[in-house]
């Protein structure tokens, strides 16, 4: 009898990185598409700005290093997009050129390219421009001349916000964060075509649900069910759970790192909202998460099959 000897991966998938990245980027259409349709020709100009700022960037630094040119592997148009949607339509033109230029060469292209961010480029480009200009990243339009606060701001000032805007998308807000159902379809694409797992996804929105009904009664909130609902539906938080905190290469690996990885979102993001100054908090909440992942990969690391653990002596 003849046997094969090879060296792992013994098992292998016909998916690749542009592949992937695609993917991602189909699960982004619905979000992209509802912001444009109440955004306007500015939206659409943001998404463009932003994505053409992200794959420039990586092109140059790839010539200016002499380095071999990543930008067909597509993951510069997906950082591209995930940042346009953390955006508004009537963003100044230089906030996602600068943003683009920030997520690329500062947090990606520094630190080794697409596999040695330590941080998720898009998400950690956000919170740069909020820490940067606060004013402008949340001087937010009206829509149809309504006010221009977001459903959070508007909650916590006593006003009503619907269920069907939130749904549907109608409300002030970031390009891509506003319709549930949007990005309830990207999620379901995502899953069905084996691009993410549930798990990271839906252990952080159960995860922001109990932590924000605990520290809502801790902080003198009335914790009804309309609570829950604007917390839960608006904001980015469902965005956040499904395009950023799912990213292959800052998420943990491990099942047991995933879940916990996925707990302390949930956990900062009802902290931040509940006793901090910002009624948003998904972006700060999933870059400490991603600072996190090695030591949650170390710690929950499967033992070898066979290994015994030594007998302290």
């Amino acid at each position: 009898m003849k046997l094969n000897m090879s060296i792992s991966p013994h098992v292998r998938d016909k998916g690749t990185t542009r592949s992937v990245m695609l993917d991602v980027a189909i699960a982004l259409i619905p979000s992209i598409i509802i912001g444009i349709y109440y955004g306007g020709w500015r939206a659409a100009l943001v998404v463009a700005l932003s994505v053409g700022s992200c794959v420039l960037c990586e092109f140059l630094y790839d010539k200016l290093m002499h380095k071999k040119n990543t930008i067909g592997d597509c993951s510069a148009v997906v950082t591209g997009l995930i940042l346009a949607c953390n955006l508004y339509s009537t963003a100044p033109i230089w906030l996602p050129i600068l943003g683009g230029a920030f997520a690329i060469i500062v947090v990606k292209m520094l630190y080794g390219g697409l596999g040695q961010n330590f941080m998720n480029p898009a998400c950690a480009a956000r919170c740069f421009l909020l820490i940067s200009f606060p004013s402008i990243m949340t001087n937010y339009p009206a829509l149809d001349g309504v006010s221009s606060a977001t459903p959070l701001t508007a909650f916590a000032s006593g006003e009503t916000v619907s269920l069907s805007s939130l749904l549907l998308g109608n409300h002030v807000g970031t390009i891509g964060e506003t319709s549930v159902i949007a990005i309830l379809v990207g999620f379901i694409y995502l899953v069905c075509r084996r691009v993410i797992s549930p798990k990271i996804p839906v252990c952080t929105v159960a995860s922001a649900a109990v932590f924000l009904f605990i520290f809502g009664n801790m902080a003198g909130e009335s914790v009804t069910l309309s609570y829950m609902t604007v917390q839960l539906l608006s904001g980015g938080l469902l965005f956040g759970a499904v395009f950023m905190a799912t990213d292959y290469v800052t998420a943990p690996v491990t099942n047991w790192g995933q879940v916990i990885y996925a707990v302390v979102i949930g956990l900062l993001v009802a902290f931040i909202r509940c006793f901090g100054g910002s009624t948003e908090g998904m972006s700060y909440a999933i870059i400490i998460a991603n600072l996190l992942t090695p030591l949650l990969e170390k710690a929950t690391q499967p033992r070898p099959f066979g290994l015994r653990k030594e007998k302290a002596k």
